[in-house]
């Protein structure tokens, strides 16, 4: 029988577009049992030095300058979408239009509207989508939705999620598009808080209610070199521009199955360097898990320990999910692009299926829909009713 192959098409080859071509050819060799192969056909970007860089460092048959020839080729049956979210909306409605399978980098759109109005189109077209909330494959995290699932913790009372990073902490790191509105969107609230509802909703369900507030804290930043460094680039004299979106959102937040919760994420914050987390508790336990311990995390169950209770830590190993094709130890930890590789593997998993799986653009509507009454109550100063959008 003849393998099953599908050829890859990446939209942007800045730090992210590496990171997905890297998996996707990774794929094969950590998870030989995937009935579908991916090839690297076509990889574009609009600074030409970055392209012809991609092709020859991934090994793609050819490089573009333009999205369109990524949509229009004939050999790509996946499109990776990891340009800025100002061209997200046009990318994805093209490739959907044209029979494409879709990954989207998360917000997926420049707007919570935009995410619904390319979710839409897509499901319209019959593609199946996949959404980048990577943070939810680590295998301890995969572990954790296990025991909430086989009812460990008991009815679920209260949820903490945060993502604090310090990538625009000094003042001279760069204008980015992620820190400009117009490119962007949505600061924080978009890059970072996606994350932090996804997972909150992976782990305790849909949300009801929120009410929430935002800051710009550095408002002056030096203005970036087109085609150079990444979002975390310094750079020290030149002119500087404002920054037009949020740098800091938090929520308090009400889930549909009674329990209440706090979401808070910072770009600006000086001690954390990629802090992701979630602290979830019940009738019957807590777990507590942190991104930059992500091979472990911490579990307590009401009875445990005797005269001595407390949270007991948990090393991920090969008996939890997606870990053995990494290593076949416990304590042998996994990094952040191997849960690249396991998104990677879930959706051609999916496509190979022809059955739409998670995170796909449903996950990311949701969690437009959350930011999008987090935004309402900004000018309400009130709580909001999550709805559909």
């Amino acid at each position: 029988m003849a393998e099953k192959r599908i050829g890859i098409g990446v939209v942007g080859m800045g730090w992210m577009g590496g990171v997905h071509s890297r998996a996707y050819r990774e794929v094969a060799d950590r998870f030989p049992q995937c009935p579908l192969r991916a090839e690297l056909v076509v990889c574009a970007d609009e600074v030409e030095a970055r392209a012809r860089e991609a092709r020859e460092r991934f090994g793609f048959a050819r490089s573009a300058l333009t999205w369109q020839e990524v949509v229009a080729d004939p050999e790509v049956g996946l499109v990776l979408i990891t340009s800025p979210n100002y061209l997200h909306l046009e990318v994805a409605l093209a490739a959907a239009a044209a029979g494409k399978h879709l990954l989207c980098e998360k917000p997926v759109g420049l707007s919570p509207a935009q995410t619904a109005q390319i979710a839409q189109a897509a499901q319209k077209a019959g593609v199946l989508t996949c959404t980048g909330f990577n943070y939810r494959w680590a295998p301890a995290v995969q572990r954790a939705r296990e025991l909430i699932r086989e009812g460990k913790l008991g009815a679920l009372t209260h949820y903490r999620g945060w993502l604090y990073v310090g990538y625009a902490s000094d003042p001279q790191s760069v204008l980015s598009w992620r820190l400009q509105r117009e490119m962007a969107g949505l600061g924080a609230l978009g890059d970072l808080m996606s994350h932090a509802i996804d997972m909150a909703l992976m782990l305790a369900g849909p949300i009801a209610r929120v009410v929430g507030q935002q800051e710009t804290f550095i408002k002056e930043r030096p203005v970036a070199t087109p085609g150079q460094g990444d979002h975390y680039a310094v750079k020290s004299g030149g002119p500087t521009q404002a920054v037009s979106n949020e740098d800091y959102v938090g929520a308090l937040v009400r889930f549909a199955g009674g329990a209440r919760g706090v979401l808070e994420v910072c770009r600006v914050i000086q001690g954390p360097q990629s802090e992701i987390g979630f602290s979830l508790h019940g009738t019957k336990g807590s777990i507590r898990w942190d991104f930059e311990r992500m091979n472990e995390f911490e579990f307590f169950q009401v009875g445990e320990g005797g005269a001595d209770p407390g949270y007991r830590r948990v090393l991920a190993g090969p008996r939890h999910p997606f870990h053995a094709p990494f290593s076949p130890g416990a304590g042998i930890g996994l990094g952040y692009e191997d849960l690249k590789v396991i998104e990677a593997y879930n959706f051609l998993q999916a496509i190979a299926s022809g059955v739409q799986g998670e995170p796909g653009f449903g996950e990311a509507l949701a969690v437009a829909q959350v930011q999008d009454a987090i935004q309402r109550s900004w000018q309400s100063e009130r709580w909001e009713e999550i709805r559909p959008l």
